[in-house]
């Protein structure tokens, strides 16, 4: 009888460290804004017609790419992405660097990825 209590609540403190860990790990996948993500999502739908479908593709995307790029990564990739397209001298530097270049193909290749997984 007493070995039984102690299976059982040897069990249920394993359980809670595994939810732990769990939410934890959930947390930190999930360290991309809200307002990061609504954003992404409206420029998705903009782009693939605004359809109840295309809901649901682009919420897969923006979780797909918070999954394989850190969101301080994100965020420098959409700023040289921004800053690549205006014009004149300062932006010449946002096109042509290796550590631009590094930050967009890094986006690029997350992006495919959802593109993959989601469309």
């Amino acid at each position: 009888m007493i070995r039984a209590r102690i299976s059982a609540s040897t069990g249920l403190i394993v359980a809670a460290l595994i939810a732990c860990a769990t939410s934890v790990s959930a947390e930190e996948a999930n360290d991309y804004p809200t307002s990061a993500r609504a954003e992404y999502v409206f420029g998705c739908l903009k782009a693939n017609g605004e359809t109840r479908q295309a809901i649901e593709q682009c919420s897969c995307s923006i979780d797909v790419v918070a999954s394989l790029l850190p969101y301080d990564r994100y965020v420098e990739a959409e700023t040289v992405l921004s800053m690549s397209q205006v014009r004149g001298n300062l932006a010449g530097q946002f096109r042509s660097s290796p550590q631009a270049a590094s930050l967009l193909n890094d986006l690029r290749r997350a992006q495919a990825e959802a593109e993959v997984r989601c469309f």
